[in-house]
């Protein structure tokens, strides 16, 4: 059994290497992802972000149907907290001294999630599922990408992730609720 030796740390080199190359924020020394790379995820992730808040607004004034009330809320929460994600990521890139991108151009492009507006109540549910079903894989790769290398931004990316299960487990719950036609789901028959 290996024995787990205490806890030290060189303060001094730590308050000096502090003093050094102050000018890059909360990027230290100790920082040891590529953040190139993590600023890239982090913008498309933004995107993806972007381009769920205006689905989900779309969806919200859109809904027809008369089911679409309590659905719209949900459409309506979920924007919210997609903005939320967007700014929480948005807030991050800058601390790692990168710019977040939110030019219009390209957004489509850089966002793993697509822009599908749905026809009906059903099918804006439906788009809304498989776009958080994307950002669930594409985020958990991004979590497991980051690994130790930047806890931080891992930690943001896990809380994200878990909300975006959530979210996909609410469309699914929404969808089995309103049956394939948008309908109320029939009982199941014992």
């Amino acid at each position: 059994m290996a024995v787990k030796k205490p806890f030290q740390t060189d303060i001094e080199n730590i308050r000096k290497r502090a003093r050094e190359h102050i000018d890059k924020g909360a990027v230290t020394s100790g920082y040891k992802a590529d953040r190139e790379t993590v600023i890239k995820l982090l913008n498309e992730a933004l995107a993806t972000e972007i381009v769920c808040v205006l689905r989900y607004k779309y969806h919200y004034y859109m809904a027809p149907g008369i089911h679409s009330q309590s659905v719209k809320s949900e459409f309506l929460e979920h924007a919210n907290e997609e903005q939320v994600h967007a700014d929480r990521i948005a807030e991050r890139i800058t601390q790692l001294n990168g710019t977040p991108n939110f030019n219009p151009e390209g957004l489509l492009s850089r966002s793993h999630a697509d822009y599908v507006p749905g026809d009906d109540l059903v099918d804006m549910i439906k788009e809304d599922l498989v776009a958080e079903r994307i950002a669930v894989d594409s985020y958990r790769e991004i979590v497991t990408y980051l690994g130790e290398d930047d806890p931080t931004t891992r930690r943001m990316m896990e809380e994200i992730l878990a909300q975006e299960e959530e979210h996909a487990e609410d469309m699914a719950t929404l969808l089995e609720n309103l049956g394939k036609k948008g309908e109320p789901a029939k009982p199941a028959v014992a």
